[in-house]
């Protein structure tokens, strides 16, 4: 026969079991998560442009707008045309929310192609800042490739980092999560 103090104790390891073995396995390391749920790099610490160059163009592009930018100082190959045409074609496959989003080719010195950019890329804003250029590559995640597509957020802080390999449709998923959770732009 069950006694009434081992009666309490069960009830007891009912309702405060669970909570010290959650509590044991935070502790030791066994249920903190293995990975991340993202496609891209979340860039931290967080970066303002404004803050870290007050006179780049990309500020005022920024003003209430998403942006991903994608640069290349060189002559537009055609691993730039391809970027351009995956930043073009996430940006198509955001649906309705695409308006929120502004597609920017931050190139060098060499000349641009506007023709080419006017006729298969309308809409893209293209800017020269070689501080920014500088700025990016500095803060690009050392494992990944160059030739990505940078992500800012409507404040111009630089969000995420999207590697050239990664597919449109991973880049539209961090970005319409990161729109979803988004109370500006």
């Amino acid at each position: 026969m069950i006694t009434a103090k081992t009666k309490l104790a069960l009830i007891g390891l009912v309702f405060f079991g669970p909570l010290m073995l959650a509590t044991w396995m935070y502790s030791s390391g066994n249920l903190t998560p293995e990975g991340s749920s993202n496609n891209g790099a979340l860039l931290t610490p967080v970066i303002n442009i404004g803050d870290a160059l007050p006179d780049s163009a990309v500020i005022a592009l920024a003003d209430g707008n998403w942006l991903m930018l994608y640069t290349d100082t060189r002559a537009c190959s055609d691993a730039c045309r391809d970027a351009l045409y995956r930043q073009r074609q996430t940006r198509l496959m955001l649906g309705k929310e695409m308006d929120r989003v502004v597609r920017v080719f931050l190139h060098g010195d060499s000349a641009i192609d506007k023709v080419f950019l006017e006729g298969e890329h309308p809409g893209l804003k293209t800017i020269n800042d070689k501080a920014l250029g500088n700025l990016l590559e500095e803060k690009r995640p050392q494992d990944m490739m160059p030739g990505g597509i940078y992500l800012f957020d409507p404040l111009a802080n630089l969000v995420m980092y999207f590697p050239p390999d990664l597919e449109p449709r991973d880049m539209v998923d961090d970005i319409k999560h990161l729109l979803k959770l988004s109370r500006i732009g």
